[in-house]
This record gives C-alpha cells, sequence and structure tokens, in this order.
C-alpha cells in the first residue's frame, strides 16, 4: 500500500472510494481523499483495502449513475433556456434575430486541486466563464476580498474538504469546533459579505462535506451544505454555481430544481431565495471587417 493508492474503508463497509494522500508507517495511518465526495479522513491502515478496478465497485456505479443523471438534466436544461430565448425573441421582433448570451462569471476557490481540476472542466464544458484557484481552507479568507475586488465575479463558489471531527471536544454539531474547515468556511463568507451585502449582488455558494450548513447560510451564503451533514459530491457546489449563472436576472433560481439537480440531493445542499446571473443580448456582434471608413 502506497501512496495514490484508491482504497475503501473496510470499517465503514467500502461506502466510499479514496486516494491515499500521506502515509504513516511508523504510526501505521494514513490521510484519505475521497476521489467523488469532499472528504478528507485520517484512517489506520489494517483497516484499509486496496481497490483494483474502482469501476466495478458498487459505491463506484451508484455514483456514476448519478452525476451522469445530474449532467443530462443540466444538459437538458440548457437546450430548453436556448429554445426559450429564440421563441421569445422571435416574437418581439417578428423575426429569427441571433442574439447572444451572457452568463453570471464564476469565481471558485478549491481546497482539493484535483476537485478543481475537474470543477473547471465542468465549467468549460458548459461554457461558463469561471476563474478557478486552489487554496488551502485556511488561507480562504485572507484571500478572497483581493480577488473579488480583481475579478468582479458574479457568483463565487468555496469549498473543498470539510467534515464532523470525531474526536471533537464539543459534541455539539451546532458548534463550529466540532468541524475540520466550516469556521474556515464561515469566515471566507464573512469576507465576502463586507465585499457585497446583497445576496443577488453577488451569489455565495459556501461548504463542502458535512459542514455547518445553518452558520454558513446565517454568516451571508446564499447556498449551503450540509443540511443533513451527509458527503456531497464534488461536483454540486458546481452544479448550483453553473444554474446560478444560466438563471435569468429576470427569475429567482428554482430552489427546488437546483437541490433535486445535485448529486447529494436535499440533505448535501440548501439555499435561499436568489435572482440568477444570466443575461441574453440583442444584436448579436457583427464582424466589422467589411465596415468603410467615412472620415
Amino acid at each position: 500500500m502506497k501512496q495514490g493508492d484508491l482504497v475503501v474503508r473496510k470499517s465503514y463497509g467500502g461506502d466510499v472510494i479514496f486516494r491515499i494522500a500521506t502515509i504513516d508507517q511508523h504510526q501505521q495511518a494514513a490521510v484519505i481523499k475521497g476521489t467523488d465526495y469532499r472528504l478528507i479522513a485520517d484512517a489506520p491502515i489494517p483497516d484499509l483495502s486496496v481497490v483494483r478496478d474502482p469501476e466495478v465497485t458498487g459505491a463506484a456505479k451508484q455514483v456514476r449513475i448519478k452525476v451522469d443523471e445530474s449532467m443530462q438534466r443540466m444538459r437538458e436544461q440548457r437546450e430548453q433556456q436556448v429554445q426559450q430565448n429564440e421563441s421569445e425573441l422571435r416574437r418581439a421582433s417578428n423575426q429569427n434575430q441571433p442574439y447572444f448570451e451572457v452568463p453570471g462569471k464564476v469565481l471558485h476557490l478549491d481546497g482539493d486541486s484535483n476537485y478543481l481540476k475537474k470543477s473547471m472542466q465542468l465549467y468549460t464544458q458548459m461554457r461558463v466563464p469561471a476563474y478557478g484557484l486552489h487554496v488551502h481552507e485556511s488561507q480562504m479568507p485572507d484571500m478572497v476580498y483581493r480577488l473579488l475586488l480583481q475579478l468582479k465575479p458574479d457568483i463565487i463558489v468555496i469549498t473543498g474538504h470539510d467534515g464532523v471531527l470525531k474526536n471533537r471536544i464539543s459534541k455539539d454539531l451546532y458548534s463550529l469546533t466540532s468541524y475540520k474547515n466550516s469556521q474556515n468556511f464561515v469566515n471566507a463568507v464573512k469576507v465576502a459579505r463586507e465585499y457585497e451585502k446583497n445576496r443577488d449582488g453577488l451569489i455565495v455558494i459556501a461548504g463542502a462535506c458535512q459542514s455547518h450548513y445553518e452558520a454558513l447560510l446565517q454568516t451571508g451564503s446564499n447556498f449551503a451544505s450540509s443540511p443533513g451533514r451527509v458527503l456531497i459530491h464534488a461536483l454540486d457546489p458546481v452544479y448550483v454555481a453553473i444554474k446560478a449563472s444560466y438563471t435569468s436576472i429576470r427569475e429567482t433560481i428554482n430552489l427546488s430544481d437546483v437541490i433535486q439537480g445535485t448529486i447529494s440531493g436535499i440533505d448535501g445542499v440548501g439555499g435561499i431565495e436568489t435572482l440568477g446571473k444570466y443575461r441574453v443580448g440583442l444584436p448579436k456582434p457583427k464582424t466589422l471587417s467589411g465596415v468603410k471608413a467615412t472620415l
């Protein structure tokens, strides 16, 4: 067993596939990171079992099915949106006038470089303008304000790793000390709200696995994890950001639709009514190479 190996935990019935981040041979322990879920954990090496082919494990299959369903739903919604835009503009102008789209711009801060890579691939695939940065959770509060001033996004995603601490001082799940990184996420959200107090001015999506949902919402998040303190999928915050990016500024983001569209569902992600960030423009810019000078 070595760093980089895919493993499952025997004591948890092999419910989640992890990748070994580091190994302490002296302590016979390893730090493991979920391949699909935003979870980081310590585990005794004897409790780990190497996964040779993750494609055949039940856990991986179930996650893949949910991911495929979520992505298919997203594509279908985009197709419906395009058709609706064309229909509305045709009725308004009595002609098939080409238009252009301005989806909301996303700033994505992620405590995990692998999850960031997957997230940016999905933003690109869905044609969402996005800037991503790998930042350790503890450093996020210090970087948020400067990045917001520099990039002026419509949506900010603050995510990475989190979880309820096994050996926590307080047994109270409403205490931020019971979580690995929820305090860092809360601090980052506070900074974002110092930059923009209006929740429709800047959409904040924050949290990771088992994060303190209530604290994140009270601090100023529009959407957060995790109401049921469950593991959330790596792409759940991305799905919410894309939904916000492509919901019209004339409409509120459909809470039921966006939550049910995530892979983790209503126990994983929740939020409040929020206006979208998508705009349509008319007419579509033309190539001006043939324009003659008049002066």
